[in-house]
Protein backbone atom coordinates (compact mmCIF):
# COMPACT_ATOMS: atom_id res chain seq x y z
CA UNK A 1 0.00 0.00 0.00
CA UNK A 2 0.88 3.56 -0.59
CA UNK A 3 -1.24 6.13 1.26
CA UNK A 4 -1.48 9.66 1.54
CA UNK A 5 -3.12 11.38 4.65
CA UNK A 6 -4.09 14.64 4.83
CA UNK A 7 -5.16 14.64 8.80
CA UNK A 8 -2.69 15.24 11.26
CA UNK A 9 -4.16 12.01 13.49
CA UNK A 10 -4.60 9.84 11.08
CA UNK A 11 -0.95 10.53 10.04
CA UNK A 12 0.75 9.37 13.37
CA UNK A 13 -1.98 6.46 13.64
CA UNK A 14 -1.00 5.09 10.30
CA UNK A 15 2.94 5.48 10.66
CA UNK A 16 3.04 3.99 14.12
CA UNK A 17 0.79 1.17 13.00
CA UNK A 18 2.76 0.63 9.49
CA UNK A 19 5.79 2.03 9.02
CA UNK A 20 7.28 1.88 5.56
CA UNK A 21 3.02 2.65 4.17
CA UNK A 22 3.14 6.34 4.03
CA UNK A 23 4.12 8.31 0.64
CA UNK A 24 2.97 11.65 1.69
CA UNK A 25 1.34 14.00 4.31
CA UNK A 26 0.56 17.82 5.22
CA UNK A 27 2.71 19.98 5.84
CA UNK A 28 1.11 20.01 9.96
CA UNK A 29 1.63 16.44 10.39
CA UNK A 30 4.10 16.56 13.35
CA UNK A 31 3.71 13.07 14.66
CA UNK A 32 5.55 11.15 14.39
CA UNK A 33 9.10 13.63 14.65
CA UNK A 34 10.96 11.29 12.65
CA UNK A 35 8.59 11.09 10.20
CA UNK A 36 10.10 11.65 6.61
CA UNK A 37 7.95 11.29 3.51
CA UNK A 38 6.68 14.26 1.20
CA UNK A 39 4.58 16.95 2.37
CA UNK A 40 2.12 18.07 0.45
CA UNK A 41 0.76 21.83 1.41
CA UNK A 42 -1.99 22.29 4.80
CA UNK A 43 -5.23 20.48 5.67
CA UNK A 44 -7.19 22.80 3.82
CA UNK A 45 -4.77 23.72 0.86
CA UNK A 46 -2.95 20.03 -0.37
CA UNK A 47 -1.38 20.62 -3.52
CA UNK A 48 -3.78 18.12 -5.59
CA UNK A 49 -1.55 17.92 -8.20
CA UNK A 50 1.33 16.91 -6.82
CA UNK A 51 -0.71 13.69 -4.40
CA UNK A 52 -1.56 12.37 -7.86
CA UNK A 53 1.88 12.44 -9.19
CA UNK A 54 2.26 10.08 -6.00
CA UNK A 55 0.59 7.45 -7.68
CA UNK A 56 -1.34 6.45 -3.75
CA UNK A 57 -3.56 3.66 -3.68
CA UNK A 58 -5.29 5.63 -1.09
CA UNK A 59 -5.78 9.39 0.01
CA UNK A 60 -7.28 9.71 4.01
CA UNK A 61 -9.03 12.23 4.94
CA UNK A 62 -11.75 13.82 7.33
CA UNK A 63 -15.08 15.69 6.53
CA UNK A 64 -14.24 18.53 8.99
CA UNK A 65 -10.33 18.89 8.36
CA UNK A 66 -10.69 18.44 4.44
CA UNK A 67 -12.63 20.39 2.11
CA UNK A 68 -15.08 18.83 -0.13
CA UNK A 69 -13.72 20.49 -3.61
CA UNK A 70 -9.99 19.07 -2.46
CA UNK A 71 -11.41 15.80 -2.29
CA UNK A 72 -13.62 15.73 -5.45
CA UNK A 73 -10.54 17.02 -7.53
CA UNK A 74 -8.66 13.79 -6.31
CA UNK A 75 -11.34 11.42 -6.51
CA UNK A 76 -11.91 13.01 -10.68
CA UNK A 77 -8.62 12.07 -10.97
CA UNK A 78 -9.01 8.24 -10.03
CA UNK A 79 -7.73 8.20 -6.39
CA UNK A 80 -9.31 6.53 -3.63
CA UNK A 81 -10.30 8.29 -0.66
CA UNK A 82 -11.38 7.28 2.55
CA UNK A 83 -13.32 10.20 4.48
CA UNK A 84 -13.85 9.55 7.97
CA UNK A 85 -16.18 11.40 10.56
CA UNK A 86 -14.84 11.82 14.43
CA UNK A 87 -17.50 13.86 16.72
CA UNK A 88 -16.72 11.84 19.76
CA UNK A 89 -14.77 9.17 21.23
CA UNK A 90 -16.61 5.80 20.69
CA UNK A 91 -16.88 6.95 16.85
CA UNK A 92 -12.56 7.75 16.94
CA UNK A 93 -12.19 4.33 17.74
CA UNK A 94 -14.21 3.00 14.90
CA UNK A 95 -13.04 5.26 12.20
CA UNK A 96 -9.33 4.61 13.73
CA UNK A 97 -9.73 0.54 13.01
CA UNK A 98 -11.66 1.59 9.78
CA UNK A 99 -8.66 3.95 8.33
CA UNK A 100 -5.97 1.07 9.71
CA UNK A 101 -7.61 -2.08 8.00
CA UNK A 102 -8.25 0.13 4.64
CA UNK A 103 -4.46 0.78 5.13
CA UNK A 104 -3.23 -3.04 5.63
CA UNK A 105 -2.91 -3.38 8.97
CA UNK A 106 -3.24 -7.36 9.41
CA UNK A 107 -3.92 -7.39 13.56
CA UNK A 108 -5.61 -4.80 15.84
CA UNK A 109 -1.93 -2.14 16.91
CA UNK A 110 -1.16 -2.83 20.57
CA UNK A 111 -1.87 0.87 20.85
CA UNK A 112 -5.23 1.41 19.92
CA UNK A 113 -6.67 -1.62 22.38
CA UNK A 114 -4.45 0.69 25.23
CA UNK A 115 -6.35 3.40 24.84
CA UNK A 116 -9.35 2.12 24.35
CA UNK A 117 -8.85 0.59 27.96
CA UNK A 118 -7.48 4.09 28.63
CA UNK A 119 -11.01 5.56 27.73
CA UNK A 120 -12.70 2.74 29.56
CA UNK A 121 -11.58 3.31 32.96
CA UNK A 122 -12.70 6.96 32.30
CA UNK A 123 -16.72 7.43 33.01
CA UNK A 124 -18.43 9.66 30.90
CA UNK A 125 -18.50 12.51 33.34
CA UNK A 126 -16.51 11.92 35.85
CA UNK A 127 -12.85 10.12 36.21
CA UNK A 128 -13.89 6.65 37.86
CA UNK A 129 -12.75 6.13 41.27
CA UNK A 130 -12.49 9.76 42.66
CA UNK A 131 -13.97 10.23 45.40
CA UNK A 132 -15.69 13.87 44.74
CA UNK A 133 -15.89 14.86 41.01
CA UNK A 134 -18.38 17.03 40.58
CA UNK A 135 -18.58 18.73 37.04
CA UNK A 136 -17.11 21.93 36.18
CA UNK A 137 -18.35 24.55 33.46
CA UNK A 138 -15.77 25.51 31.34
CA UNK A 139 -15.54 27.94 27.48
CA UNK A 140 -13.20 26.74 25.40
CA UNK A 141 -11.41 28.70 23.02
CA UNK A 142 -10.39 27.39 20.06
CA UNK A 143 -9.28 30.82 17.97
CA UNK A 144 -8.56 34.30 18.92
CA UNK A 145 -8.99 37.59 16.70
CA UNK A 146 -11.77 36.32 16.37
CA UNK A 147 -12.82 34.47 19.21
CA UNK A 148 -13.52 31.03 18.47
CA UNK A 149 -14.97 28.32 21.01
CA UNK A 150 -16.07 24.61 20.93
CA UNK A 151 -19.43 24.45 20.01
CA UNK A 152 -22.41 21.65 19.22
CA UNK A 153 -21.21 17.92 18.28
CA UNK A 154 -16.93 18.15 18.45
CA UNK A 155 -14.70 15.71 19.10
CA UNK A 156 -12.73 17.63 21.91
CA UNK A 157 -15.95 18.59 23.59
CA UNK A 158 -16.63 14.98 24.31
CA UNK A 159 -13.14 14.83 25.64
CA UNK A 160 -13.74 17.28 28.06
CA UNK A 161 -17.39 16.15 28.84
CA UNK A 162 -16.21 12.63 29.90
CA UNK A 163 -13.19 14.32 32.07
CA UNK A 164 -16.51 15.95 34.34
CA UNK A 165 -16.24 19.48 32.09
CA UNK A 166 -19.24 20.58 30.39
CA UNK A 167 -18.68 23.78 27.72
CA UNK A 168 -21.27 25.91 28.17
CA UNK A 169 -21.82 26.40 24.27
CA UNK A 170 -22.09 22.37 23.72
CA UNK A 171 -25.74 23.22 22.37
CA UNK A 172 -25.00 26.03 20.25
CA UNK A 173 -26.35 25.81 17.12
CA UNK A 174 -22.68 25.99 14.99
CA UNK A 175 -20.05 23.62 15.83
CA UNK A 176 -16.97 26.39 16.15
CA UNK A 177 -18.68 29.73 17.05
CA UNK A 178 -17.71 32.82 16.79
CA UNK A 179 -18.08 34.39 20.31
CA UNK A 180 -17.61 38.23 21.71
CA UNK A 181 -15.21 38.13 24.31
CA UNK A 182 -17.50 40.17 26.76
CA UNK A 183 -19.79 37.14 26.44
CA UNK A 184 -17.10 34.46 27.18
CA UNK A 185 -16.15 36.45 30.70
CA UNK A 186 -20.19 37.36 31.36
CA UNK A 187 -20.52 33.47 31.35
CA UNK A 188 -18.41 33.08 34.15
CA UNK A 189 -17.40 29.61 33.90
CA UNK A 190 -15.48 27.59 36.49
CA UNK A 191 -12.77 27.33 34.36
CA UNK A 192 -11.41 28.41 30.63
CA UNK A 193 -9.62 25.65 28.59
CA UNK A 194 -7.10 26.99 26.27
CA UNK A 195 -5.55 24.59 24.12
CA UNK A 196 -2.04 24.91 22.01
CA UNK A 197 -3.55 24.39 18.44
CA UNK A 198 -5.04 25.37 16.33
CA UNK A 199 -4.40 28.31 17.80
CA UNK A 200 -0.99 28.02 20.07
CA UNK A 201 -2.42 29.20 23.29
CA UNK A 202 0.38 29.95 25.88
CA UNK A 203 0.77 31.26 29.37
CA UNK A 204 1.56 34.45 28.12
CA UNK A 205 -1.54 34.65 25.39
CA UNK A 206 -4.66 33.39 26.26
CA UNK A 207 -5.05 33.47 30.43
CA UNK A 208 -4.59 37.33 30.55
CA UNK A 209 -8.00 37.49 28.65
CA UNK A 210 -10.21 36.19 31.61
CA UNK A 211 -8.92 37.81 34.48
CA UNK A 212 -10.03 36.04 38.10
CA UNK A 213 -10.83 32.86 36.22
CA UNK A 214 -9.02 29.74 36.52
CA UNK A 215 -7.22 28.90 32.71
CA UNK A 216 -5.89 25.66 31.83
CA UNK A 217 -3.33 25.10 29.61
CA UNK A 218 -3.63 21.76 27.48
CA UNK A 219 -2.07 20.02 24.82
CA UNK A 220 -3.79 20.30 21.52
CA UNK A 221 -3.17 17.31 20.35
CA UNK A 222 -4.54 15.69 23.34
CA UNK A 223 -7.33 17.14 22.98
CA UNK A 224 -8.13 17.07 19.55
CA UNK A 225 -6.06 14.43 17.89
CA UNK A 226 -7.65 10.71 17.24
CA UNK A 227 -4.53 8.54 17.53
CA UNK A 228 -1.94 7.23 19.88
CA UNK A 229 -2.18 9.87 21.97
CA UNK A 230 -5.51 8.89 23.24
CA UNK A 231 -3.89 6.29 25.16
CA UNK A 232 -2.64 8.79 27.67
CA UNK A 233 -4.90 11.37 27.21
CA UNK A 234 -7.43 10.72 29.83
CA UNK A 235 -4.24 11.31 32.46
CA UNK A 236 -2.72 13.74 31.21
CA UNK A 237 -5.07 15.89 30.44
CA UNK A 238 -7.24 15.36 33.83
CA UNK A 239 -4.04 16.45 35.26
CA UNK A 240 -3.97 19.68 33.37
CA UNK A 241 -7.62 19.98 33.98
CA UNK A 242 -7.01 19.76 37.87
CA UNK A 243 -4.07 22.76 37.71
CA UNK A 244 -6.49 25.43 36.16
CA UNK A 245 -5.58 28.65 38.00
CA UNK A 246 -5.58 32.36 37.26
CA UNK A 247 -4.08 34.63 35.22
CA UNK A 248 -0.17 35.20 36.41
CA UNK A 249 0.23 32.15 38.16
CA UNK A 250 0.88 30.38 35.23
CA UNK A 251 4.29 32.10 34.97
CA UNK A 252 5.48 30.95 38.32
Amino acid sequence: MRVVSLVPSLTEAVAVSLPGVLAGATDWCTHPADLDVPRLGGTKNPRVDEIVALGPDLVVANEEENRAADLSALRAAGVEVLVTEVRDVPQAFRELDRVLRACGTRSRPRWLDDAEAAWASVEPGAPRGSAVAPRRSAVAPIWRRPWMVLGRDTFAGDVLSRLGVDHLYASHADRYPRIPLEELRAAVPDLVVLPDEPYRFTAGDGPEAFPGLPCALVSGRLLTWYGPSLAVAPRELASALRAARPYGSHRA
